[in-house]
């Protein structure tokens, strides 16, 4: 299973807690821990939702950049919700 830190890391950066979060979210906390604590895989629609939220690019979140690049103004919307 993948581990995500940086899913914490933004989070916290961002002064939400988990509670909050899955409020915004509008999911179950058991759900987003397991998430951050890499018990289950992130699923990449929420993953696009997180990008957006924390205005970061989805390599910044899975760790294969160092750069949290802040997404383009003009991203195209996606059909995730």
């Amino acid at each position: 299973m993948a581990h995500y830190p940086r899913l914490r890391d933004l989070r916290e950066d961002s002064d939400l807690t988990q509670s909050q979060l899955v409020e915004i979210l509008k999911m179950h906390k058991t759900t987003y821990t397991n998430y951050e604590q890499g018990y289950r895989e992130i699923p990449f629609c929420l993953v696009i939702r997180l990008a957006k939220l924390y205005n970061v690019t989805i390599d910044y979140i899975a760790g294969l950049t160092d750069e949290p690049t802040p997404l383009k103004k003009n991203a195209k919307k996606h059909g995730c919700k």
